[in-house]
């Protein structure tokens, strides 16, 4: 069922209510994971072969000529590019000021050595994270990129995929999926080395698993199933918004939510019945019916936009479309949203596959304190001092006293010998 509510509805917080660690999935982790990192490869070959169902020895993935139409070789070079350009637009530069006694202070960043990112491959083969991922920790510099994606009984990764991969710039592809593959990259085996920091979105068990091994390997984000808000003023087409609300839903969980808020009760009742009659006719039917039997697909009517913005806000979702007149200007009133697509012509879908930000989003609430992944992401924050002599003498009282204070006498001594 697809429920139309009013704002102050309580079944509104009902729907914002999305448990981000099933218990099932954090025991399993712990499970694996243990067992990886007392066993190495031997572990994980027995895992992927209980999960994923491949039993050969060989986890690495030599990749030779592809079998892919122009077309989708055209696609993916194209998100590629996209991607790229937008990644090195936003990477932080260095900077310095200048001290009060005539040095410097700032901030550098260098690229992490090696990395690792997870492609999810069950549902469907996600050739668009591989872009998503790989192509950011390339742009940070980064000279090794592993990445690992499930590959099923034969141990055959799609091939759109593996083009993907090394189009980005992966060094390195296993035929490792689930727990077993953040657990190799986190601890490193005799196949392959640990990683530094893991990115890319997974299910429950890889969001449990990745949380797990937070401290042996950085991570980007808990991440889970997928979401999607539409702001809606009746000012565009209401078979966009309801083909929208349904871009999310067939990810194939069951646990996906989508979110209308509109300003009119009319608009709403628009809004449901296309959204039911297009998923009539979408391929991926039965995993959408099994999100509208869970109630994942919610219908609010505000009074204005000014609340609608509200009810979105507290809803903090990973992806969040405005679809209203000058939806630029609305914008403004974000303040908890992973990604924002304004405007009748930006549908999420653009953000999924070619737009240029990374797909990689806070779900779950976490929008409300996580961004999105970024090529910074995949590079280290050093600041630097370089105090003067007159620097250290305008300082050394503070420095002193703070190190009284504290009882920490060497700390006052390491600037005051400095003078003697």
């Amino acid at each position: 069922m697809i429920r139309i509510v009013k704002t102050g509805d309580g079944r509104i917080e009902e729907f914002n209510a999305r448990p981000a660690f099933p218990q099932e999935a954090e025991d399993a982790a712990f499970k694996v994971l243990a067992e990886i990192r007392r066993d190495g490869d031997r572990a994980v070959r027995k895992y992927v072969a209980k999960f994923e169902g491949y039993k050969g020895k060989d986890l690495k993935v030599d990749v030779g000529e592809l079998d892919i139409s122009a077309k989708i070789r055209a696609a993916v070079k194209d998100a590629h590019r996209r991607v790229m350009k937008f990644s090195k637009a936003s990477l932080r530069e260095a900077w310095s000021m200048k001290t009060p006694g005539g040095g410097k202070a700032g901030e550098f960043f260098s690229p992490m050595d090696r990395v690792g990112v997870y492609v999810p491959g069950g549902t469907a083969p996600l050739a668009s994270t591989s872009v998503m991922t790989v192509t950011l920790a390339k742009a940070a510099g980064v000279k090794e990129i592993v990445a690992c994606t499930p590959a099923g009984k034969t141990g055959e990764v799609n091939p759109v995929l593996l083009y993907a991969l090394k189009l980005a710039g992966a060094t390195e592809i296993y035929r490792v999926g689930g727990i077993q593959a953040i657990g190799m990259m986190a601890y490193g085996t005799e196949s392959c080395r640990k990683v530094q920091k893991i990115a890319g979105p997974g299910n429950a068990f890889v969001t449990a698993a990745k949380r797990q091994v937070y401290g042996y390997v950085a991570i980007d984000q808990v991440a889970g199933p997928s979401e999607i808000a539409v702001l809606a003023d009746g000012s565009v087409d209401a078979r966009w918004v309801a083909a929208d609300l349904l871009s999310q839903a067939e990810h194939g969980s069951g646990l996906e939510k989508s979110l209308c808020v509109c300003t009119s009760r009319e608009f709403a009742e628009k809004v449901r019945a296309e959204t039911l009659a297009q998923t009539e006719k979408l391929s991926r039917r039965e995993l959408v019916e099994r999100v509208i039997d869970r109630d994942g697909i919610l219908i609010v009517v505000a009074k204005d936009l000014e609340e609608g913005m509200e009810v979105v806000n507290r809803f903090a979702p990973e992806h969040f479309e405005i679809m209203t007149k000058d939806a630029l200007r609305v914008m403004k009133g974000v303040r908890s949203a992973g990604a924002v697509f304004a405007g009748a012509w930006t549908p999420e879908s653009a953000g999924d596959f070619v737009a240029g930000p990374s797909h990689v989003l806070p779900t779950g609430g976490a929008a409300n304190m996580f961004n999105g992944l970024t090529p910074d992401d995949f590079r280290r924050r050093h600041s630097f001092v370089a105090f003067t002599k007159k620097d250290l003498a305008e300082t050394r009282a503070t420095i002193e006293a703070f190190a009284e204070v504290e009882g920490l006498d060497a700390h006052g001594r390491a600037a005051s010998v400095r003078f003697e």
